[in-house]
């Protein structure tokens, strides 16, 4: 039987999503303290989130498909290295997006309202952070590995383990 999933499994990318809009806050204030432009990253950022989570998409439900269509051919490596992708993929959204988000909220208190060249990209930052977190965590629920003939049943005996061999047998 297996045990119920835990809900901690949040904790990290909320953690790093919150790291991200205090540094990008702290960042945008630092730059108005001395007086200059604000922080505005580039169009290539949102762009690369999105390209990163959709390859990662792609390879799970690659990984997916495989596992049900000839589970013993999957290289455990592939999905173990998928898995590390993945998991990096939520880290790296969650600090990327709350940076994002960080800047365009510093913009927020502001009289005068920034020109939309100067949010925009900030915006999309955000939303290409979620978009690569969900990809991700997607991709990370996709490797798996569903229940099998492999798995001990609820209701009967155990599988047989090393101690049921005969050189682990006590006479």
């Amino acid at each position: 039987m297996r045990e119920p999933e835990r809900s901690g499994g949040m904790v990290l990318p909320i953690a790093a999503g919150a790291i991200g809009i205090v540094v990008g806050l702290l960042v945008q204030i630092g730059l108005s303290n001395r007086g200059q432009a604000p922080l505005v990253p580039p169009l290539s950022l949102p762009a690369t989130l999105v390209v990163i989570g959709g390859v990662l998409l792609a390879l799970g439900i690659r990984l997916r498909r495989a596992v049900r269509h000839r589970p013993g051919a999957v290289n455990p490596f592939h999905a173990v290295r998928l898995l590390a992708a993945s998991r990096a993929g939520v880290i790296v959204g969650a600090l990327l997006g709350g940076f994002g988000g960080g800047l365009a909220l510093s913009l927020v208190g502001r009289t005068v309202a920034a020109p939309v060249a100067t949010w925009l990209p900030m915006v999309l930052a955000l939303l290409g952070g979620i978009v690569l977190v969900v990809c991700s965590l997607i991709a990370e629920a996709l490797c798996r590995v569903p229940p099998g003939d492999d798995e001990p049943e609820a209701d009967g005996d155990p599988e047989p383990g090393p101690a049921d061999q005969p050189a682990f047998r006590v006479h």
